[in-house]
């Protein structure tokens, strides 16, 4: 049963059998696991902490991009080069942390301590076959890797991109030069000893636009598919692949080697991969949008999931998911739109969102989506941003925290992200009675740039729904299956985050027919 928070006033275990009148109805008695259990405390704003003199503390503090496996008792995450203040600078590439319990986490350092060398002369060698002088000292950003364990091997898919223009030395007339995608090598990620196998892909001009850039405002994509954003999966048929791209041209699935876990051979534009999502025509449109995706098969509904990032991230950030039969898709939406043709994605998982008593939370996506293997649980991880402006805290949507979330599968196969992030709270039995109460709720719209806001909404025992919104609610305990209006609505014991002092609650999160998003938490 809930904790006291769940009710306003708690009949012990020897009153509560005398406990007859209507009004005491709603009165749900103690868990003695969950009134007890003591969750994660640290801070949202970790800007008193973000130096790398302080790095011992940073838990979950200074994520983007952030990529999960498991080796042994601990989950290792990796990510891009970025951290408030560029914390990280100088200090090499890909910070790694890891935690055995997804809810405390240990700062490892960093994967790589220089750039790869091959890099660089690849770079060189391909501007040459276009007549371009080499760039000797080439500037670097250091993007988005993928893990993932293949035999007893991890492999790590690393994005580097050249940050330095196609032709000339104006960076405000031109655009970055290209990108490359690398593979290196581990049979012992607690050892950080990696063994770099060069590259994978790269970015590489198709000639549907122009090589050279007409100015600062000209972002169209001049390559078959942008070599950023990996991710990797190895089909139930033993087939190797490695789905990437963002923005310019769309998604690319790309067929690899299994033994050597690169493609065969790259002579020509087929041999980069074919497409399998777009936004809008995704035959002409170089500005899509859309990027960071993340592969998975779920063995349990045998479809390919495709987890996209929409929109920009330090605000807009939002993830869509489609699926399929086959690798190579059509992956298609909720709502049967066909993602590989170019149609909207939904259903839309995260959204800038925000509860009350928090500022909430923008740039939500570009995750990962992993598998306990032991209790075969899901789990969706991203950065989350803290919005702009907010008092007290210099460049707040700078700050990036890491943030883990449980996956609900819906009875027709689709992954409902829960609202709050995981903390390991203690599973209770969660009954009609425990639903009863006040709750935050949030509907969520799309809507560019817009923090979505918690109404608050009231479940009676009458089986009535009123505050902001009304109609009627029931309950599958089976399940746990909560339908608002005819919205199911997966509910789950949860951590509230944004409560002073943090407490235990009970949380929902589904999708409706269309796939928006619905989330809610138990208010006291």
């Amino acid at each position: 049963m809930k904790n006291i928070l769940l009710t306003l006033v708690v009949c012990s275990v020897f009153l509560l059998a005398g406990c007859q009148d209507k009004e005491e109805e709603n009165i749900t008695p103690v868990d003695p696991l969950v009134s007890s259990f003591e969750g994660p405390t640290y801070s949202d704003n970790y800007t008193s902490i973000a130096a790398w003199a302080s790095r011992s503390q940073w838990n979950l503090a200074n994520v983007h991009d952030p990529t999960v496996a498991k080796s042994g008792e601990y989950y290792y995450m990796y990510q891009t080069d970025a951290s408030y203040g560029n914390a990280h600078a100088s200090q090499g590439h890909y910070p790694f942390r890891r935690s055995k319990d997804l809810v405390n986490w240990e700062f490892m350092g960093m994967a790589f301590k220089n750039p790869p060398a091959w890099v660089k002369d690849t770079l060189n060698s391909k501007r040459a076959r276009i007549n371009l002088p080499p760039i000797e000292n080439p500037t670097y950003g250091f993007w988005a890797p993928c893990i993932r364990k293949v035999g007893n091997t991890y492999r790590l898919y690393y994005s580097v991109v050249v940050d330095d223009p196609i032709v000339g030395s104006d960076r405000n007339t031109s655009w970055t030069e290209r990108a490359f995608i690398g593979l290196a090598e581990s049979e012992d990620l607690a050892s950080n000893v990696w063994v770099d196998k060069g590259m994978v892909v790269s970015s590489e001009p198709d000639g549907v636009v122009d090589y050279v850039r007409e100015g600062g405002n000209d972002w169209n994509g001049y390559y078959r598919f942008n070599a950023i954003d990996p991710s990797f999966i190895v089909t139930p048929a033993g087939e190797h692949w490695l789905i990437y791209g963002s923005w310019h041209s769309g998604i690319a699935a790309l067929k690899l080697n299994p033994t050597s876990g690169k493609p065969d051979k790259l002579e020509k534009l087929e041999d980069y991969g074919v497409r399998i999502a777009g936004r809008g025509n995704v035959n002409t449109n170089r500005w899509q949008a859309l990027e960071a995706p993340e592969i998975i098969y779920n063995e349990e509904t045998g479809y390919y999931y495709l987890f996209l990032a929409y929109d920009e991230l330090s605000v807009a950030y939002n993830t869509r998911v489609a699926r399929s039969r086959n690798i190579t898709g059509p992956y298609i939406g909720i709502d049967g739109g066909n993602v590989t043709s170019g149609a909207e994605c939904w259903p839309m998982l995260t959204h800038p969102y925000g509860f009350a008593n928090h500022t909430g939370w923008v740039g939500i996506s570009h995750c990962a989506i992993f598998q306990d293997p032991n209790t075969k649980e899901w789990f969706y991880s991203s950065q989350g941003r803290l919005p702009n402006n907010v008092s007290g805290i210099n460049a707040s949507n700078a700050v990036m925290m890491g943030q883990v979330r449980e996956i609900q599968w819906t009875e027709d196969g689709w992954p409902a992200v829960m609202p709050e992030r995981y903390a390991a709270v203690p599973e209770t039995t969660i009954t009609e009675q425990s639903l009863v109460g006040t709750w935050e709720h949030i509907a969520m719209q799309y809507q560019f740039q817009a923090i979505q806001k918690s109404v608050r909404v009231v479940l009676t025992s009458d089986k009535k729904v009123s505050g902001a919104v009304s109609g009627t609610w029931s309950y599958d305990a089976a399940k746990g299956v909560l339908s608002i209006n005819g919205n199911k609505l997966y509910v789950k014991d949860a951590w509230d985050w944004e409560a002073s002092p943090r407490r235990t609650t009970i949380s929902y999160s589904g999708f409706t027919a269309t796939g928006q998003p619905i989330w809610g938490k138990k208010m006291p």
